[in-house]
């Protein structure tokens, strides 16, 4: 339901994971800041960034986007922002094989730490190096499908290439699986999670920075 006292609809918070040097990062500055600078620096801990977009049917949604290190001695640091998550980003870089074999362990997290039923799609960043490209989207696709008919993109943060898209695809998946749950669950409070009027999953924890 449409909050009178908010400027948006929704407020869905997703999680970017992967191996380190993916491309997590710059992902996230091109979506929320439409820059890309190849110095980014590693990740420590968590990052996050706020960007609003609207879907389809008119809804304003706000993201509150979570960038979290893939390095393994942040793990236990990012497991707790797993929690809550509305969808949560799995990514790869195409030029790195290793970073697609270990999709299978970053979903296994998700199966340790976060909700049930989380949505998640696959991205495989780095597409434009074409010459490099490891892991082909057919793969990819196979991958997914055997994982539960994932949704897969190929983005590049350089080229700002499908790198929207894939936030807009989470949004509206979130979205519909909203609508779904609250249909096979209607009358049964206890199995809804509450994702309009701009509530978070948080217990009202809200953002203490902005970039």
């Amino acid at each position: 339901m449409k909050n009178n006292s908010s400027d948006f609809d929704y407020l869905f918070k997703l999680l970017l994971i992967g191996d380190s040097g993916v491309g997590k990062s710059c992902l996230l500055l091109r979506f929320a800041d439409n820059s890309y600078n190849s110095d980014y620096i590693s990740t420590i801990g968590v990052d996050f960034k706020i960007k609003t977009l609207k879907l389809d049917n008119d809804k304003i949604v706000k993201l509150q986007i979570w960038d979290t290190a893939g390095q393994e001695r942040f793990r236990t640091i990012t497991s707790s922002y797993y929690r809550g998550a509305h969808g949560i980003i799995v990514v790869y870089d195409v030029t790195d094989l290793e970073s697609f074999n270990n999709l299978n362990n970053w979903l296994q997290e998700i199966d340790k730490f976060g909700t049930n039923g989380v949505t998640k799609i696959i991205v495989g960043n780095k597409n434009d190096l074409v010459d490099k490209k490891q892991v082909t989207l057919e793969m990819a696709q196979e991958f997914a499908k055997e994982k539960g008919n994932l949704t897969v993109l190929e983005t590049s943060a350089l080229s700002s290439e499908n790198v929207e898209q894939a936030f807009i695809t989470m949004a509206k998946e979130i979205k519909q699986q909203m609508d779904k749950n609250e249909q096979l669950n209607e009358g049964d409070e206890s199995n809804k999670i509450d994702l309009s009027g701009g509530k978070s999953l948080n217990g009202g924890a809200g953002v203490n920075g902005c970039c």
